[in-house]
This record gives C-alpha cells, structure tokens and sequence, in this order.
C-alpha cells in the first residue's frame, strides 16, 4: 500500500488553509476533469486522487486523522533492506499497542478491524463504490466546476455576453458593467448534470481583465495620458479626449506643466451593482516640445529667453 501524499497531490503546504485547499481543488479539478480530458486514463485517476484529497483535507476530523497517519508513515515507511514497507507489521504493531491503553487509532480500528479496514476509510472506499453509495456532500464539491473567460477593459466598462463551453454545452454568460478583475461569478446549476440524481452543480466563473496599454484602472477610477502641444500648454485652450464613456471637450488650464493632472469626477469606471455611478478620471498631460524649428523660431524663442531672463 502506497501513502497517498494529499498535500501534493492538491499542491498545497501542510499549513494550507481550508480556502487555500477549497481553491486549489477547484483549480486541480479543472485541471483534470473527465469534460477536458476525453477517453485520458492518466487525468481520471489524478481527478479521482484530487477528489479523493479534497474529501480528507477540507473535513477537519478525517484531516486531523489523516496528519496522524502521515507521521506514522514517515516513521514506519523507512525499511532498510529495501523491500517494500509491511503495512501488516505497522497494523500488528498499533494492535499491541491498543490493547495495553487507549491511543488515538482507537476510532480508526474496532475489535475486528483491519489494515484494509483502516486505509479503505480514508484512501478509497467510498470511492470504489460510487455507483452505490450516494453522499450529498461529496457530490455536490464533484458537480460544482470552475471556468474562467477573459474580457477587455472596455468590455469591462460597457458590459458584455460571453458564450463558453461546458462540456458538450454553451452557457451565454452576461457580464455587467464594472466587473472587476479576478472577480469570480456564481451560476447556480450550470456546473456538471449528476448521474445519481436529477440535478446540477454549480458553475464558479472567474473574470481576467486583460491590460491596456493606454490606460491604467484602479478599482473604480480610470487614468489616461493625454499628449499636448507646448503652445497649448502655455496658452491653455480646448480640446478632445477619446473615452468609453464617448467624446469628452477638456479645457486645458495656461501654464500647464507636464506631468500635470487633471480630474474629471464621475468620468471613471462604472461602480458594479450601483447603476449608473463611476469613478473619476484622472488625466495627466503629456507636454511635447516643438522638433525641426525653423531659424526664425529659432530666433523667437532666444527674444523669449532675454525677456524672461534667469
């Protein structure tokens, strides 16, 4: 009999969290699952093993059994001849044990418990038995799936509907304005359709936003460059800027330094789930000196430099 490393198996630390552990399931199971690994032996049995570890790890009294197990193991599994480790002789041993004084395997061994008893309670049992054994809780962690879609930041801003696929089926996802990145979306009943009984899982969809090279959004506000002339920055004067909220007429104020920032209130992102309420924009400017001056340009700006002298 092998030790099943559960920790491993789900990539986690033995200080693992029970959210950590619930995430790295979901990410595993995807990972593996039978609906992205068709007619793949190998992917069944790691999907096996991740429900298997999961089942363990996230009840707290099967973990705490489990730790105790792995440190027996550890102990008991180093055999110097080299031969494979006689998990009878452990058994026999606890047995002596038991008998002298209460330990903790006591729940794990009755009077005529076994080896087999013992491993099949924690490593397979209720799993080899799938097709009769029914348990709510497990089905419902093996139903529920996990998806992921990517969407831009205007996509973002304006909402939008995805189609994805699960399985043999297209689920039309609507996303509303103002999703935030790594956001994760429940859709209740649209995880895997169960064999025991007539029901569904449920579908856990996380959002990734992907990055814009223009502008840079900070939970609901927005920040965008802007490019203008020397001669509008000193003069101050109108002009336009191009946003997902359309067109926009910005007023330049004279004697604007580069690097400036400007704020537009309500100009931002839409803020999800609150109508139509947004963030600010942030606009900074962006000052380009004039290139290829002509000599008399030139000249000008030396009559600027000695009228304004240092």
């Amino acid at each position: 009999m092998d030790f099943k490393d559960y920790y491993k198996i789900l990539g986690v630390s033995k200080t693992a969290t029970p959210e950590e552990i619930k995430k790295a399931y979901r990410k595993m199971a995807m990972k593996y699952h039978p609906d992205k690994n068709p007619d793949n032996k190998d992917a069944e049995n790691s999907f096996k093993d991740i429900q298997e570890a999961n089942d363990v790890l996230s009840d707290p009294k099967k973990k705490k059994k489990y730790d105790d197990l792995g440190s027996s193991w550890n102990q008991y599994s180093t055999n110097p001849s080299g031969q494979d480790f006689d998990w009878s002789q452990w058994f026999a041993q606890k047995q002596n044990a038991r008998r002298k004084t209460t330990n903790k395997y006591d729940d794990f061994f009755g009077e005529t418990g076994s080896a087999n008893d013992f491993f099949d309670k924690i490593f397979g049992n209720r799993y080899k038995n799938q097709s009769t054994q029914k348990n709510p809780k497990r089905e419902a962690e093996v139903l529920d799936i996990t998806h992921t879609v990517d969407i831009s930041i205007e996509e973002a801003f304006n909402g939008t509907t995805k189609q994805i696929l699960i399985g043999e089926e297209k689920i039309e996802i609507k996303l509303k304005p103002g999703i935030n990145d790594k956001q994760t979306l429940k859709l209740t009943g649209k995880g895997t359709k169960s064999t025991l009984e007539n029901r569904s899982g449920d579908l856990f969809l996380t959002v990734y936003i992907k990055p814009n090279s223009k502008l840079v959004r900070k939970e609901n506000d927005l920040y965008i460059d802007l490019t203008i002339d020397l001669y509008k920055a000193i003069l101050g004067g109108a002009t336009k800027i191009k946003t997902f909220g359309g067109t926009i007429k910005l007023n330049i104020p004279k004697e604007s330094q580069n690097g400036k920032i400007l704020k537009i209130t309500g100009m931002g992102f839409p803020i999800y789930n609150q109508n139509d309420k947004k963030g600010d924009l942030y606009i900074t400017l962006q000052v380009k000196l004039p290139e290829n001056l002509t000599d008399e340009e030139v000249e000008l700006f030396k009559e600027l430099k000695k009228l304004r002298p240092a």
